[in-house]
C-alpha cells in the first residue's frame, strides 16, 4: 500500500457487514457516516473512533468519484486506515424502487398516526405498545433513508423526544436524600 511522506496509509479500507455478509468493501480516500451525534468523517490517519449509528447515508470518496449507499442503525469502528460498520440494513441505489418504497413509507405513516394515541395506554396485557410504535418509527427511518438515497426524500418527519427518549426519572420517594444517607452510616 501506498503511503505519504508522514507514514500514513493514502486509502481508508470501508467495510460494510450485515447478517447476510460483507455487503461492501472498498478502499476510498474519504468517508462520511452517519452517527447518532451527527455525521462524521474520515480520511487516512484518523484516531481509533467506536461510534453508534443511526439510519442514514454513508458516503465515500475514491478519486474524485463520490458513491453512496444506505444503511441501517449499527455500530462504525474508524481507525488510521480504516473503517468497519455493522449494521443490520445496507442497500445501493440501484437496488431502490422508489414506487414500492413509498407505497411501504404509507402505510407504515398510517400505522403510526393510529397507534400514536395509544402508545401511552397499557392494554389488557399492561403493554403499551411503544415497543411496537418503535419498531414502526424505526422502519419509517429506513424507508426514508432509501428514497433520500434514491435522490427523491420524503418530507422531514420530527418525532417528540419525549416519545422516545430515555424513560421517566424516578419518583422522589424512591430516590434517597443525602441526609437520609447520612443517618444510616
Amino acid at each position: 500500500m501506498a503511503t505519504q511522506e508522514s507514514g500514513r496509509a493514502d486509502k481508508i479500507q470501508l467495510d460494510i457487514v450485515t447478517p447476510k455478509g460483507r455487503a461492501l468493501g472498498v478502499a476510498a480516500d474519504e468517508v462520511t457516516v452517519p452517527s447518532v451525534e451527527g455525521e462524521f468523517g474520515v480520511l487516512p490517519g484518523h484516531l481509533p473512533l467506536l461510534a453508534a449509528l443511526r439510519t442514514g447515508i454513508v458516503s465515500y470518496r475514491i478519486g474524485s468519484e463520490t458513491k453512496k449507499c444506505a444503511v441501517g442503525p449499527g455500530f462504525a469502528e474508524a481507525g488510521p486506515n480504516a473503517v468497519s460498520i455493522l449494521t443490520d440494513e445496507y442497500t445501493e441505489r440501484e437496488h431502490i424502487d422508489p414506487v414500492v418504497v413509498r407505497k411501504e413509507l404509507a402505510e407504515v405513516q398510517q400505522h403510526i398516526a393510529a397507534r400514536t394515541g395509544k402508545a401511552t395506554e397499557p392494554n389488557d396485557t399492561g403493554d403499551t405498545g411503544r415497543e411496537e410504535l418503535l419498531l414502526l418509527v424505526n422502519r419509517e427511518n429506513w424507508l426514508a433513508a432509501q428514497l433520500e438515497l434514491y435522490g427523491d426524500p420524503p418530507p422531514a418527519t420530527m418525532r417528540a423526544f419525549e416519545s422516545w427518549g430515555p424513560p421517566a426519572p424516578p419518583d422522589e420517594a424512591e430516590v434517597p436524600l443525602p441526609n437520609d444517607e447520612a443517618k444510616q452510616a
